[in-house]
């Protein structure tokens, strides 16, 4: 039984790792202000609570690498409870990509449906 669930916990981490993009720029495309990761993941985690999508240790990279690749972009400022907050928001590449992503993610979930109902 264990190695079933360290093949389903394998399994989960790379179907996030193919999704959490998508969903990053989704979150940040509907949000009216720029969002600093930690309330990104509260978010994401109060979307779903018995089933956390990714952890914050995994959000930042995947922040960072949209940022890196004009999706979003970032202002960093001071915070009056801690240390300063990077703020992010969704740049017009990033709703461009967004918008060809979810063409993308429903031509995979219809095949991948319609495979598994056989």
């Amino acid at each position: 039984m264990a190695e079933v669930t360290a093949q389903t916990k394998k399994f989960q981490k790379e179907l996030n790792s193919g999704t959490s993009s998508l969903v990053l720029l989704s979150v940040l495309s509907r949000s009216k202000q720029a969002m600093y990761g930690y309330q990104i993941a509260k978010l994401l985690e109060e979307s779903d609570p018995d089933f956390p999508m990714m952890k914050q240790g995994t959000l930042y990279p995947v922040l960072r690498s949209l940022e890196e690749n004009g999706l979003l972009e970032s202002v960093v400022e001071p915070s009056v409870s801690g240390p300063p907050r990077r703020y992010y928001k969704i740049t017009s590449d990033g709703r461009g990509a967004l918008e060809e992503w979810l063409e993308t993610w429903k031509q995979t979930k219809k095949f991948v449906d319609a495979i598994l109902k056989g």
